[in-house]
């Protein structure tokens, strides 16, 4: 494999990582590497060729003409990292908040907890019946509720969400499929 065929092939998998990866044999690892295929290893066991990504270009890259770490991983690991997801389309926020206005659920590949994810609250009308609104507007006043961005948690809570700054310059978004 060159890097054009890696470049070619080469799919956006999301695991607790963002990675680029390609199907790559184990001899082909080798021969990309420049490296001899160390004496008892099967040159035929399937894997593939792995490029974690990074927010930045690192300055001496493992693999020339890479700008994040290269490595290769068995089938049986890869699959088990990456659950056997399929590829998935990561963006940017810009994009993630138009999905959100479009009736998608969205989340970063990169925060750490598990079926968490961003949903639009519709605005509405209603009347004033319970606290803590009844505080503050007199019982059956109607006011508007502004639409808003939500935020199921990995406790399972629903939460107001405000985006931070590394969320709004982040390129890691990505759809978050219907099932919870």
């Amino acid at each position: 494999m060159e890097l054009r065929e890696f470049e070619k092939e080469a799919k956006t998998y999301t695991g607790n990582k963002v990675v680029r990866a390609a199907p790559c044999t184990r001899q082909e690892y080798n021969d990309y590497r420049g490296w001899e295929l160390p004496e008892g290893e099967n040159g035929e066991d399937p894997g593939y060729l792995v490029e974690y990504e990074t927010d930045e270009v690192i300055a001496d890259p493992n693999v020339q003409g890479h700008t994040g770490y290269v490595t290769w991983l068995t089938q049986g690991m890869f699959d088990a990292i990456f659950s056997g997801e399929t590829e998935k389309e990561i963006f940017d926020f810009s994009t993630a908040l138009k999905h959100l206005k479009n009736g998608k659920r969205v989340a970063r590949s990169g925060w750490n907890g598990k079926n968490m994810f961003l949903f639009l609250v519709a605005g509405s009308r209603f009347q004033v019946n319970r606290p803590p609104l009844l505080g503050i507007y007199e019982e059956g006043t109607e006011i508007e509720y502004h639409a808003h961005i939500d935020m199921k948690t990995a406790q399972g809570y629903v939460v107001p969400w405000l985006a931070s700054q590394s969320d709004m310059l982040a390129d890691d978004w990505n759809i978050v499929e219907d099932k919870i």
